[in-house]
């Protein structure tokens, strides 16, 4: 035992060294703050009615919260039969938010390192390197956190891969399958379907490697170990998996219903909204001068700038000049919406990385160029589409994922992997002349760039966006000023951008030069490899440390009793004394696909949800955006509208007394043909009388006993539940009831009297059954195989993991005992 921690000293002092520097980052993490989040306080409003049941110690697998109602797979389910949820739990309990994965972060990247054999205090500069590159930190701040948690076993997962490629199979093998099981449990499948975009590569590479070695029988052999290992973590996210899978056809991320209305494409995101956060391709600068583009879209200008004096000049409050700039001048200036910052690696790191390009002979230099120009070339978008439309077309479930610059986090790993194996070839490389020769070189080309951007900036970047022209005439329109005032402005804001890009340039070259140094002073045997390890870990922990101070610091962090709800309006007061459990409400003074306070406190029309249903988005988008049919908010029981008064000063609620209810007996039924004429049949029709059904569902009725319904005939809602409805209905004769119920039938099923019975869908997305005369019980049960089939292969899958980590540990000491010399 002593033996052991005496050979493994120096990692714990790493893992010392990760936990100083998170609790130091982080520190407030450590006094019960939390980071004001506001991707978190939206979500918040979707998991109102969730949360409520877990209260109570129950689980319910959908909400009426939001969007008239659908599956919570992706906004929350517990999947207790994963081994991953409770690795989860485990890291949530021990470490604060969000220090949990920046400590993954490290110690991943650390293996993956140590795998790649650099020396330990080297592996750790780079974990560091790749944990604070910008776009991680960033996301920790924006409450991207599933995000960011994948991202986070994108190292160990490419480390165990390795080392099955070296011929360290079972240990290997074994590795993979834990920490791409947790990097599917991390729930974010467009990181998950971007890290295998790169394995591909890298495999593509072995196996061409292995054909012009002879070594195809060694190839196959890892490839099958990797099978077993892929197979396995999938088995153990089995039911999250089929689950997404099979939601997933029925999201707005899957196949269009409507063919001659259709606003969006047959299958898929449409492409404008994919691309809507697409990679300027003059941003990439931004990996080694990271206010090139005047970094964040929030960030604001001191009290000394161009644009305060020039605000101040014209007259404007200085008190109110700083909150001017911010909001309408904004200093970054790149062809995104809006973004929190840019994509620094590190301008060692960028240096190193070009030097490596050069000095590394090895394959894995062509696998990190690939897939940083891969990354780099799908991350522009809509700027340079040449790629990305054949990918977004032609390429498996690509089209079903947005904000293609996140890409970008597959270079983030990749550059400091190359730039540490370049300091490892200055090592024990023993033609250091050529290695000298290569390092001027490569300083020259970074040193150089930073140099032309800090004396001659307007050389390659202009400081404007693309619409220049149109910012200008509107800031006109919006100051209320003339031309040429705004164009005082305008210019004294340029000046602001090109004074941060110069600022930048000079610092990044003073890290370049460092970075320089420490390497010239290796190769010349003035330093050791100890000192040019910890030279370097601190060098990058200082540069990237001062540039991610800028997105994620101290005032970030807030009590948790600042993080509050939305505030309670009258109007929702009102609403509230309502004791019915499933009335919905609509507020027409929000967006209906982004309201985040309606859901909080009802039952919604609205809501925010990048996972919603196909179905209801063509609903609102035919029948709500355009204009609102009041016939549908009816059939969706639509009980309270909120408006605002004429002056648009207060918002009022309307109690609308023509919405149907929980269900209701229709007197005609109509029969259409597909979903563009039932689309088109809601224009104009009456929800309480009339339901508008497909005619393939006319076979699942008695056509003998289709009259008109008992007018005397009520059907009511005993209790409510989100995946449980009871109902009693009672009528003289059999007749289609209709239930203000989104239809959704991967597990809904309805019983009548304990018997399970057919239900199909009417007025393009609700439920509707022929309901026999008589007084009948109906209930309606979520309950879908996805979910509760898929944690029984959970449940296997978790074993066959636990044992297979058991045997590797087992036959790692076997191994070493054997290898141990006797007496």
């Amino acid at each position: 035992m002593n033996n052991w921690l005496k050979h493994n000293s120096i990692h714990f002092l790493v893992a010392a060294l990760f936990l100083a520097i998170c609790f130091f980052y982080f520190s407030p993490a450590f006094s019960g703050k939390t980071i004001g989040q506001n991707d978190v306080t939206r979500a918040q409003s979707t998991q109102t009615e969730i949360n409520a049941y877990k209260e109570k110690g129950k689980t319910v697998l959908w909400t009426n919260q939001i969007h008239g109602g659908m599956p919570a797979f992706q906004i929350w389910a517990p999947y207790p039969n994963n081994l991953t949820t409770w690795i989860v739990k485990g890291i949530s309990a021990v470490f604060p938010s969000p220090v949990g994965t920046a400590f993954i972060l490290l110690i991943g990247a650390y293996l993956l390192f140590c795998v790649l054999h650099l020396h330990p205090w080297l592996a750790a500069a780079g974990a560091i390197a790749f944990t604070f590159s910008c776009y991680n930190i960033i996301l920790l701040a924006a409450g991207h956190a599933n995000q960011a948690f994948a991202i986070s076993f994108f190292a160990p997962v490419i480390a165990g891969i390795l080392l099955v490629l070296r011929g360290r199979y079972l240990i290997g093998a074994t590795l993979t399958a834990l920490f791409l099981a947790l990097e599917i449990r991390a729930n974010h499948i467009q990181m998950t379907y971007y890290l295998l975009l790169i394995i591909l590569i890298l495999v593509g590479i072995e196996l061409y490697h292995a054909k012009k070695t002879g070594t195809i029988k060694i190839f196959i052999r890892s490839a099958l170990y990797l099978a077993a290992a892929t197979a396995l973590a999938i088995a153990v996210n089995a039911s999250s998996l089929w689950s997404t899978y099979e939601y997933g056809k029925e999201t707005i991320r899957g196949k269009s219903n409507l063919t001659q209305q259709a606003t969006e494409p047959g299958n898929g995101l449409p492409r404008d909204y994919a691309y809507e956060w697409s990679q300027g391709v003059g941003e990439c600068i931004t990996f080694l001068i990271p206010n090139a583009y005047g970094g964040s879209s929030r960030g604001s200008v001191d009290k000394n700038s161009n644009v305060i004096k020039a605000l101040t000049g014209m007259g404007a409050d200085p008190s109110q000049s700083a909150y001017i700039s911010q909001s309408g001048l904004p200093l970054y200036w790149g062809e995104k919406p809006f973004t929190e910052g840019s994509f620094y690696f590190g301008a060692s790191i960028c240096f190193l990385f070009i030097f490596g390009l050069f000095i590394i002979k090895s394959r894995i230099k062509w696998w990190l160029l690939a897939s940083v120009l891969l990354s780099m070339f799908l991350s522009f978008g809509k700027n340079w589409p040449y790629l990305s439309d054949l990918f977004f077309d032609y390429f498996p479930l690509y089209n079903k994922f947005r904000a293609v610059e996140s890409i970008l986090a597959l270079a983030g790993l990749c550059f400091p992997i190359l730039a540490l194996l370049a300091i490892k070839e200055t090592i024990t490389n023993n033609d250091k002349a050529e290695l000298l020769k290569k390092l001027k070189l490569s300083f020259y080309i970074t040193a150089g760039m930073c140099l032309v951007v800090a004396v001659l900036p307007g050389l390659f970047l202009s400081f404007k966006t693309n619409e220049h022209e149109a910012f200008v005439a509107q800031l006109t329109q919006a100051l209320k000023v003339d031309p040429a005032t705004t164009n005082s402005l305008v210019n004294a804001l340029i000046e602001d951008r090109t004074d941060l890009a110069k600022s930048d340039a000079l610092r990044s070259l003073i890290f370049v030069t460092l970075a320089f140094v420490l390497i010239w002073a290796s190769l010349k045997k003035k330093i050791n490899t100890l000192a040019l390890s910890l030279g370097f870990l601190a060098l990058v922990l200082t540069d990237l440390w001062g540039v991610d101070k800028r997105y994620l610091n101290n005032t970030n962090f807030v009590s948790r009793q600042e993080v509050q709800p939305p505030a309670l309006r009258d109007v929702d007061a009102f609403i509230l004394r309502d004791k019915d459990p499933d009335y919905r409400v609509i507020d027409l003074t929000k967006s209906i696909k982004s309201d985040q306070v309606t859901p909080y406190f009802h039952k919604s029309i609205g809501g925010y949800s990048a996972v919603r249903l196909k179905r209801f988005e063509e609903l609102m988008d035919n029948q709500l955006i355009k204009s609102v049919n009041p016939e549908v908010l009816n059939m969706l029981n639509t009980k309270y509208i909120i408006t605002s008064d004429t002056s648009e000063q207060h918002l009022t609620v309307k109690i609308n007394p023509y919405a149907c209810g929980h269900a209701w007996f229709v007197k005609d039924l109509k029969y259409v043909k597909g979903a563009d004429d039932e689309m088109l049949s809601l224009n104009d029709f009456k929800a309480a009388a009339t339901a508008v059904i497909d005619q393939r569902y006319q076979s699942l009725m008695n056509q003998s006993q289709q009259g008109a319904a008992d007018p005397s005939g009520k059907i009511n809602l005993l209790s409510y539940a989100p995946d449980r409805l009871v109902y009693e209905s009672h009528s003289e004769k059999d007749a289609v009831a209709v239930f203000s119920e989104i239809y959704y039938d991967k597990g809904w099923t309805m019983t009548i009297d304990g018997t399970e019975k057919p239900y199909f869908r009417a007025d393009y997305l609700l439920r509707a059954a022929q309901i026999p005369a008589g007084r009948h019980k109906i209930e309606f049960n979520f309950h879908p195989a996805s979910y509760y089939t898929g944690e029984s292969i959970s449940l296997a899958g978790s074993v066959l993991l636990i044992l297979a980590l058991g045997g590797t540990v087992y036959a790692q000491v076997r191994k070493k005992r054997s290898s141990q010399p006797t007496l």
